[in-house]
């Protein structure tokens, strides 16, 4: 058994003249990064690697969230597509337990989307909705296959987190 968690950086600033990749969270983004954190620890998770994109909002999500977690930082995770992020949870270790994937919407709200696409049918328990992976939202999803194997429909949606659920 095998856990990927799907994370969505969390809340980031638009600040004018500043690179899409050079975006810092918002205070509201730093607290719900450890919030996201601390609810996935609560869950019993402990995440044996975070893949994440090299943006700044995804570095300190990561960060913040997963404190002394190995992270490895994924030039691949920025602006991908679903499949660009199942190919390269493919590549991984196959004696990793529990990966995060820490990047960006609408990638990784599709790739969560396509893994647990036969599961819970309908939106997935609010996988589906218009606002269903907002800024710092996560999925927790198991799934059998070894990383190599892992294909769309294979995994099991366990729970989802949403920050604005809790306010």
């Amino acid at each position: 058994m095998r856990t990927l968690i799907v994370l969505r950086h969390a809340k980031a600033a638009h600040v004018p003249g500043l690179a899409d990749r050079e975006r810092p969270l918002t205070d509201r983004g730093e607290r719900d990064a450890r919030r996201a954190g601390e609810e996935i620890r609560a869950a019993g998770l402990e995440p044996d690697v975070v893949l994440c994109s090299p943006a700044v909002r995804t570095r300190r999500t990561a960060e913040l969230a997963f404190p002394g977690t190995e992270i490895s930082y994924e030039r691949e995770i920025y602006e991908a597509y679903p499949e660009d992020l199942l190919a390269l949870l493919q590549r991984g270790d196959p004696g990793l337990g529990t990966v995060v994937l820490c990047g960006h919407n609408p990638g990784v709200h599709e790739l969560a989307l396509a893994l647990a696409g036969g599961d819970s049918g309908g939106d997935l328990g609010g996988l589906g909705g218009d606002h269903a992976f907002r800024p710092g939202a996560f999925a927790v999803i198991e799934v059998d296959a070894p990383w190599t194997d892992l294909h769309p429909g294979e995994g099991r949606l366990i729970s989802r987190w949403d920050p604005k659920s809790e306010d």
